[in-house]
């Protein structure tokens, strides 16, 4: 696949003038838009690329592929693509939520592409595994969760849009995530959910080698504190930032903190 045919099928935005790239991946249900508030604080000193996930936003749809992306690694795929296409090298993933743990997957797999790693409010593990680790969910409500797409999907999103943003964040924010949800093919979304929520990559921590940001809101009903000093804990060479800020979507509800924190984190390894 040439690089034409991976920007049409990622459609691959570019903005920014600064030399340091930063690779944009966005969250579960999602797309780049959910961007565009961090992005104007960031983009006159670095050059950002934007894009979609397959199945997601503006992406190619009929590119979709059921099996690949039946587990992260093919949403990991997806980046080490663009990586290649782009010939990135250097370069920063700021990953949101599960983002966090594909750019750690897609990190490994092309660690001579990859500066460092940001993640954003992220989770190598959704369920509780009793007594050494808080992972936030039994594995019956996340079961129920499933279950509740295929019944109702429009119902699925307007209980889960609200849980996710935060109940205390402008329900116009509420209102657009679970439009985003909506708007996602339902078996594309049950399929992510699946890779998204029952994944366990907790495994893979200890073996990353970048310098790593983690950015946490300190009030999150899917990614926990506990979660955050797990992982912090497990990988090398990282630091965390603890955001006084509610939900699991901080570069939407309080960008200028997150855009901050990126922002230090990086001058901090690579001063501009």
């Amino acid at each position: 696949m040439n690089k034409q045919d991976i920007f049409e099928r990622n459609n691959i935005q570019i903005i920014g003038k600064g030399e340091q790239a930063l690779l944009m991946a966005h969250g579960f249900g999602c797309d780049q838009k959910m961007w565009r508030f961090v992005a104007p604080m960031l983009e006159h000193d670095y050059r950002l690329v934007l894009f979609d996930y397959v199945g997601s936003g503006g992406s190619r749809i009929n590119a979709y592929d059921a099996n690949r992306y039946a587990s992260l690694e093919g949403y990991a795929e997806d980046i080490i693509e663009i990586c290649e296409a782009l010939d990135l090298h250097n370069i920063s993933i700021v990953g949101h939520s599960v983002s966090g743990i594909i750019s750690l997957i897609a990190a490994h797999a092309i660690p001579q592409r990859i500066k460092s790693l940001i993640m954003v409010c992220p989770s190598p593990y959704f369920m509780n595994e009793p007594p050494d680790y808080a992972g936030g969910f039994e594995k019956a409500d996340l079961e129920d969760l499933i279950t509740l797409m295929d019944s109702n999907f429009i119902g699925w999103a307007n209980y889960l849009s609200p849980l996710v943003m935060g109940h205390n964040n402008p329900e116009e924010l509420v209102a657009e995530l679970s439009d985003s949800f909506c708007s996602t093919d339902p078996v594309i979304a049950k399929n992510f959910a699946r890779a998204t929520f029952f994944s366990d990559y907790r495994w893979l921590l200890p073996k990353n080698t970048h310098p790593t940001l983690l950015i946490q809101s300190r009030w999150d009903s899917l990614a926990s504190l506990d979660v955050t000093q797990y992982m912090q804990a497990q990988m090398p060479q990282t630091t965390t930032t603890i955001l006084e800020a509610e939900g699991h979507c901080p570069h939407m509800s309080h960008p200028a903190m997150v855009a901050d924190a990126i922002r230090d984190f990086l001058q901090q390894n690579d001063p501009l």
